[in-house]
């Protein structure tokens, strides 16, 4: 049963892609999903940094 608090976000990689994220992810101690993760929490901590936080709005 899938966690509702956690949202589910499917995407379609190339082969290259895919393989290339899943070494560095290797090399990093992560994986795949764990460095997707890890990578999109950089993006937007830099975002918030420069841009000022994101509001979470509730529905």
């Amino acid at each position: 049963m899938r966690n509702k608090e956690k949202k589910h976000l499917g995407i379609e990689i190339s082969k290259d892609l895919h393989y290339k994220l899943h070494y560095i992810a290797k090399y990093e101690g992560r994986s795949g999903n764990g460095q997707i993760i890890y990578l999109l929490n950089e993006y937007i901590r830099k975002f918030e940094k420069e841009n000022g936080p994101i509001e979470i709005e509730e529905k």
